[in-house]
């Protein structure tokens, strides 16, 4: 899906109402009817309602809901600037015909405070919408700080108020704080960002109608992963095919007292469907490797730490979870990089030695994929101040290096070396554990050898492992779920797409 700027989402509005065609303030409530469709399955009428609206259209929205709501028979209540009614064409409309009901209180900003508000009620943020372009402060910054000290449930109409769309925010700013947001059609860019995205709660996509020429002629860089780009990508096996069609991986992890991560990375490879596996590994982790991978074969490169890696395939090769960032290791690496051609996936140790000096990461083969975490991308890049800075980073040296970089985050990013970025939208807080990126390696490594080409191939992988994070967070809750029930879950994945 793709992802708009705020000037675009309303290039966008404009270009419905022209050409549906549709007036605006009809718009309006086409958008006021979806937030009621689902606000009606979540709320039940005992239920108390308070609707807080500003004088643009986000507050007119929130007028309209507030209508729609009331003739549903529940108990609204709208808050406003009394002292400033100074409304879009648009809001203006649907506050008056909001006045003409008897049933609705109308109540100043003021009066927040002589509100005995229950746990259960529902308080609705419409005061700004995505075209915010400064910070709040005020009346309306002292309302939004006691709206956030009040327990409710809280949702926001389009974007949580003091959001930019498309930026960070100030570290001091005044945000409501949603539970959850219902967005219009889209997902806003700073939803996808934990600076910001940690205001918004729950993300839930109302299509409004917006016209679908607009959306498909309208040019992007950023992207959502989501169930039509996968479809795109994903290939089902030929039912006259052999092991040598899904290509020969070799996962080359594994040290003294990190054998796990090389098991863990070899079985997400075994389980993603690569043809041959392999697992080029310290003798000392043998038996262990023999032993849970029994479908893999074992190639040595040390005793303890790898010390030469003898590898001439012409394969697809994952190399650095539990590698270890030993001296002799590290030169066995260099010197593997400076000799292949052909693409490779790198992470963990792999990217921790490239770090110490970052001139050797121009031997990295053209067009390999990295999966740097957070810290690991600033040792081998630099210190940026927020995740905007370093996804801006991030494209500059994807393409100066012409590699695709995998950020990890809440929202993993997939960078390409033409400036595209696709986020991530599975996944779940159970994979901040231990062992998850190993995981991820043996995926990647898996489907790039399986020929999907290497954008694919993360792009497809890190959904793949969102979506098996989601599976066993499901059966074994987000604290219980391990890295091993998330490579046991990529064949739920599988069946879900067959």
């Amino acid at each position: 899906m793709k992802i708009f700027t705020a000037s675009q989402i309303k290039a966008c509005d404009e270009f419905t109402i022209k050409n549906e065609p549709i007036s605006s303030v009809f718009l309006m409530e086409r958008a006021a009817e979806k937030c009621v469709d689902y606000l009606a399955k979540k709320i039940d009428y005992h239920q108390k309602i308070y609707l807080f609206c500003g004088n643009g259209n986000n507050g007119g929205d929130g007028f309209a809901i507030a209508r729609l709501l009331y003739y549903l028979c529940y108990d609204v209540t709208v808050f406003i600037d009394q002292s400033n009614q100074g409304f879009s064409n648009d809001a203006a409309e649907n506050f008056n015909r909001l006045k003409e009901i008897s049933g609705v209180a109308i109540k100043d900003f003021s009066e927040v405070s002589t509100v005995l508000f229950e746990p259960d009620s529902v308080i609705i943020d419409a005061l700004f919408g995505s075209g915010l372009n400064r910070n709040i402060d005020g009346k309306l910054a002292t309302l939004i700080h006691q709206l956030n000290q009040i327990e409710a449930c809280k949702i926001s109409i389009d974007i949580p108020s003091g959001i930019f769309a498309d930026k960070i925010i100030d570290k001091d700013s005044t945000v409501f704080k949603a539970k959850e947001t219902l967005s219009f059609q889209f997902y806003k860019k700073a939803f996808l960002h934990p600076e910001v995205g940690v205001f918004c709660g729950e993300i839930h996509l109302l299509d409004i109608g917006l016209h679908p020429d607009f959306t498909e002629n309208t040019l992007v860089k950023d992207f959502t992963i989501d169930e039509e780009i996968i479809k795109t990508i994903y290939r089902p096996r030929e039912e006259f095919s052999h092991k040598g069609n899904f290509g020969k991986s070799y996962i080359i992890a594994g040290s003294y007292g990190k054998i796990g991560a090389a098991v863990l990375a070899t079985k997400a490879a075994l389980k993603s469907g690569s043809g041959l596996t392999f697992c080029v590994s310290a003798d000392c982790g043998y038996s262990v490797l023999q032993t849970h991978c029994v479908e893999a074969m074992f190639m040595s490169f040390g005793n303890h730490y790898c010390e030469k890696i003898d590898v001439s395939d012409d394969a697809t090769f994952g190399i650095g979870p539990g590698f270890g960032t030993e001296e002799i290791s590290e030169k066995a690496l260099i010197n593997f990089l400076k000799s292949k051609k052909l693409p490779l996936v790198l992470d963990a140790d792999a990217l921790n030695l490239l770090s110490k000096n970052t001139e050797n990461l121009k031997f990295i083969p053209e067009n390999s994929i990295i999966t740097p975490h957070p810290k690991e991308f600033a040792r081998l890049f630099g210190v940026t101040s927020n995740s905007f800075e370093r996804l801006e980073l991030a494209k500059i040296k994807s393409k100066e290096l012409n590699i695709y970089i995998v950020l990890k985050d809440h929202h993993t990013q997939i960078v390409t070396p033409n400036g595209d970025v696709f986020y991530n939208i599975t996944g779940n807080s159970g994979l901040a554990k231990g062992g998850s990126g190993d995981v991820l390696l043996g995926i990647i490594t898996s489907l790039l050898a399986q020929n999907y080409t290497p954008k694919d191939a993360a792009i497809f992988a890190v959904w793949l492992h969102g979506c098996a994070a989601d599976f066993a967070a499901k059966k074994y809750s987000k604290e219980a779920m391990q890295p091993t029930d998330v490579i046991e879950s990529l064949s739920e994945v599988f069946k879900s797409l067959s």
